[in-house]
């Protein structure tokens, strides 16, 4: 059995650390902050007495969580692109009468199509969240604000979304947790996330131990430091 070389992870931390991690916090970051907004805008829609709206919006909810967050990973990365060069090839046929137009796959990076993907994915969760922060503050407020002479969307915006933000605040961060772990899916997609650049470097050294250890440590160190200031965040 071969000895655990320390040597192998010294040499690869630099490229899993600059570009495989920076990749993987710049996709959580990105993808929680577009779910997010999303997700309210989802909620306030279920919440709405408009029929069309909660029909829609509780839809897209059922559906986003019916499906496995793999298979709409390889929806966007594969299909996306055909139906982006279809409607430009729509466009110049019909609109602008080019009849010599053919259709022509428009590419995608591999970011855009996994923060596409994880923003639409997990805003189905964040929107269950977020319609359980503002239904926990009291109608009375709400009706307060109406008194006041303020709008619907006014109420919403100074009186209960604040609140509910920061009632949901810890809910958020646990949630951004498992964002931050389900980003090693794109993997799969051949994208160089922190997971991806450890199979590249285990492969080109033949270490696929020592590598794939210490991207575990580098997942286990961020999900509890950040574990711990949601229970810090929560007075636990």
């Amino acid at each position: 059995m071969a000895a655990f070389d320390w040597g192998v992870i010294q040499q690869a931390a630099p490229a899993l650390l600059k570009e495989g991690l920076v990749f993987t916090l710049k996709l959580t970051v990105y993808s929680t902050v577009l779910a997010l907004i999303w997700g309210t805008i989802l909620a306030m829609m279920r919440l709405s007495s408009i029929n069309i709206f909660r029909w829609f919006a509780g839809s897209y909810v059922n559906v986003m969580r019916s499906l496995p967050l793999i298979l709409i990973l390889f929806w966007f990365f594969f299909l996306v692109p055909y139906i982006l060069g279809w409607f430009d090839f729509m466009w110049a046929t019909y609109i602008d009468g080019n009849e010599s137009a053919r259709m022509v796959s428009r590419p995608l990076s591999g970011f855009t199509c996994a923060l596409i993907t994880f923003t639409l994915f997990e805003a189905a969760y964040f929107c269950e969240i977020m319609r359980a922060g503002i239904q926990s503050i009291p109608r009375g407020q709400v009706g307060a604000g109406y008194a006041l002479g303020l709008r619907y969307f006014q109420v919403m915006r100074l009186i209960v979304l604040p609140q509910a933000f920061r009632n949901m605040l810890p809910v958020i961060f646990t949630q951004m947790i498992v964002l931050f772990q389900d980003t090693s899916l794109v993997t799969v997609l051949s994208l160089n996330d922190l997971l991806g650049m450890a199979r590249i470097n285990a492969d080109i050294t033949g270490r696929p131990v020592e590598l794939y250890i210490f991207a575990a440590a580098i997942y286990f160190v961020i999900s509890l430091v950040c574990s711990r200031l949601v229970k810090v965040s929560i007075g636990v």
